[in-house]
């Protein structure tokens, strides 16, 4: 699921996000961001609960000054590996034509159009926050990592570099729950088919001086509003989201 621009009010950006196979949408925004864009941002995300198998992307999308399109960074679960072992994916995206990487986690294009995708597993816990960084090294450079909040490990998910002119990353920009499984078809009844899932978003944070991150609450939009039990709030640090429900396979 791509979603491309940004508008600067709530409402119309709500407007915009495309409707199919949409599920959960979320803004989020950071105060005190220079003209040229901000260096690094970094969004913490924390699965609470979902089930260990593949079809949930939990993601941030981010622009950059000069260019219309997007990156976006977020978390898949996966099935637990061969010892039990919980798996986590973590995805470092560009949608910007024009986009080169040499970082073996990475390959050209996104979605089946133009880009960068990066990606790398790990076995992670559910439960815990995860900050995904965002960080250019100069250069039009941009690297994606995974940011263990209780070890410090620091994963790396794979790095692109954006054609020359584009800058720094913007604000406002959004994130999203999708359950991509149905990109190839939605089953009958599948709105009453999602698996549950419990999440957090957290502020995202920037280490430039005076700048302030905060996520809004989430929202449900698309096919399903209303049919996957969905609720969100604001928790310490930013905002929970869930839906779906127990025992199902998509």
């Amino acid at each position: 699921m791509k979603l491309f621009d940004y508008l600067q009010t709530a409402p119309l950006l709500f407007g915009i996000l495309p409707t199919a196979h949409a599920l959960v949408g979320s803004s989020w925004t950071v105060t005190n961001v220079p003209s040229t864009g901000l260096t690094d941002i970094t969004f913490p995300i924390t699965i609470v609960e979902a089930d260990h198998i593949a079809g949930y992307y939990f993601a941030q999308q981010f622009n950059f000054v000069g260019l219309a399109d997007v990156g976006y960074t977020g978390i898949q679960p996966r099935p637990d590996d061969s010892d039990g072992s919980a798996v986590l994916h973590g995805v470092f995206s560009s949608f910007v034509p024009g986009s080169t990487t040499s970082d073996s986690n990475c390959s050209p294009g996104a979605d089946g159009g133009a880009g960068v995708s990066c990606s790398v597993e790990w076995n992670g816990v559910y439960g815990r926050q995860y900050n995904f960084e965002v960080k250019t090294t100069g250069n039009n450079l941009w690297i994606g990592t995974a940011v263990d909040t209780v070890t410090g490990q620091r994963i790396h998910i794979g790095s692109y570099t954006l054609p020359a002119g584009s800058q720094g990353i913007q604000s406002p920009q959004a994130g999203f729950v999708e359950w991509y499984p149905w990109n190839s078809g939605e089953p009958p009844n599948h709105c009453a088919r999602l698996p549950y899932q419990k999440t957090i978003f957290g502020n995202p944070t920037t280490t430039h001086a005076g700048s302030v991150g905060q996520q809004s609450l989430s929202y449900e939009y698309g096919d399903c509003v209303g049919q996957v039990a969905f609720h969100t709030e604001s928790v310490a640090g930013g905002v929970e989201n869930n839906c779906g429900f127990q025992g199902q396979s998509g």
